[in-house]
């Protein structure tokens, strides 16, 4: 028998296909539209159309920032909390900090560290980032000195804080639209940071899959709320404020708060949807204020009005509610958030344990984010549903230059 014919073979294949666009597709979709998707698989010669890949996307990893906070945020994350070793010194610091920069600079970009044995699984980088925090004990054996609210954040009356969940040396944020290549970087980092630190927790987190969604919405958490109307918008001169401190080593970082709220749905499946507008003092449906209509399509971004009275003579946004309690006393009482969901397997006759990893990023803890917090803890409405039960805060430095790495300004 003779050779097959490979232009036969290809003409039969676009053949199929055709058919097939024109029998089952057609009938749905109209022989037009199978017409012209038909013309798109098989145009240039029946070249295969090159379709751009989120696979493919980068983000620079060097720059006077860290990546992962501006960022525009990413569909899944992975935040782990490190102790030090005893023995590692300030030099230590500095080894550890030289190998996880380099780990991170290459695979941000898709490149394999040195030591990669499975560099296919970094091949795809999908808008990976990657972030470090310090914590006090890391500042302390760098011989540093730590702005004053690097402590861990006051006791408030509702947290029932785990130890699995809460404080630690070094933190990791790992973030990208791929859960393996999550995975992946985690491994990496965590395999050259092995002989300086040991894990103390790992919180896993998600968002809407990259392309479920117009960018720019607000997400969502598991009750069905939007969870961060009130963002300042980064490239501003307002985020910058926010966000960026400007004295000493971390000038060009920020303020991290990590909090891993419990978020009991079991409950909330009881409570109907006037209830949970209350609650949160926006409409469940599109986020609007609550005297906003609760139609439209820019109603979330309403500026809400909290001295509007019902005929009863009460507030129409319940000073009870999220909203009204953590809206700004003082104009510097502002935040970056930056959250991701979490589920992990229910216990008991419980049908999930599920929550928020609550991020924040500012330029102050102590001034901009624990009045919020305070205020949260004396009367909020959430709490009967919420549990604040892991708590952290970092220093995040800096970014740095190519050549450098993340903690130079500390550690050199």
């Amino acid at each position: 028998m003779g050779a097959p014919d490979r232009g036969r073979s290809s003409g039969q294949a676009s053949s199929t296909r055709r058919q097939f666009l024109l029998g089952g597709a057609a009938a749905g979709v109209g022989a037009a539209t199978a017409l012209g998707i038909d013309y798109a698989l098989t145009r240039d010669s029946g070249a295969p159309v090159s379709v751009p890949l989120n696979g493919d996307e980068t983000v620079p990893f060097y720059g006077v920032h860290q990546a992962g906070i501006d960022t525009d945020a990413q569909a899944h994350a992975v935040f782990v909390g490190l102790d030090l070793r005893a023995d590692t010194d300030r030099d230590g610091l500095r080894r550890m900090m030289m190998l996880l920069t380099d780990d991170a600079a290459r695979l941000t970009q898709g490149v394999p560290p040195l030591a990669d044995s499975e560099p296919e699984l970094g091949a795809a980088p999908a808008r990976l980032t990657v972030t470090f925090g310090f914590g006090p004990e890391f500042v302390a054996r760098a011989n540093g000195a730590g702005p004053g609210w690097l402590q861990p954040l006051p006791a408030f009356g509702i947290d029932q804080l785990q130890p699995e969940y809460t404080d630690g040396d070094l933190l990791i944020q790992v973030a990208s639209d791929d859960p393996v290549t999550v995975a992946h970087t985690t491994r990496m980092l965590l395999k050259d940071s092995r002989s300086f630190a040991s894990v103390r927790w790992v919180q896993t987190g998600f968002r809407r899959a990259h392309g479920t969604m117009k960018p720019g919405t607000t997400m969502r958490n598991l009750f069905g709320q939007v969870d961060g109307t009130t963002n300042p918008t980064p490239g501003t001169a307002d985020f910058d404020e926010v966000v960026w401190n400007t004295s000493g080593w971390l000038a060009g970082g920020t303020g991290a708060v990590i909090r891993r709220i419990r978020m009991d749905l079991d409950k909330w499946d009881r409570l109907d949807r006037s209830g949970r507008d209350q609650s949160i003092g926006r409409f469940q449906s599109n986020g609007a204020p609550l005297t906003s209509s609760p139609h439209g399509e820019a109603a979330e971004f309403d500026e809400p009005d909290f001295e509007a009275k019902t005929p009863i003579g009460f507030t129409v946004i319940p000073e009870f509610s999220h909203m009204a309690r953590a809206r700004p006393v003082e104009a510097h009482e502002r935040i970056f958030r930056r959250a991701y969901n979490y589920q992990g397997p229910p216990a008991g006759d419980e049908l999930s344990d599920s929550g928020l990893i609550f991020t924040s990023y500012q330029a102050d803890v102590e001034r901009q984010f624990t009045p919020i917090q305070r205020r949260l803890d004396e009367l909020d409405l959430l709490n009967e549903w919420t549990t604040p039960v892991g708590s952290a805060v970092f220093a995040i430095p800096p970014g740095c230059a190519e050549g450098g790495f993340i903690g130079d300004t500390l550690l050199t």
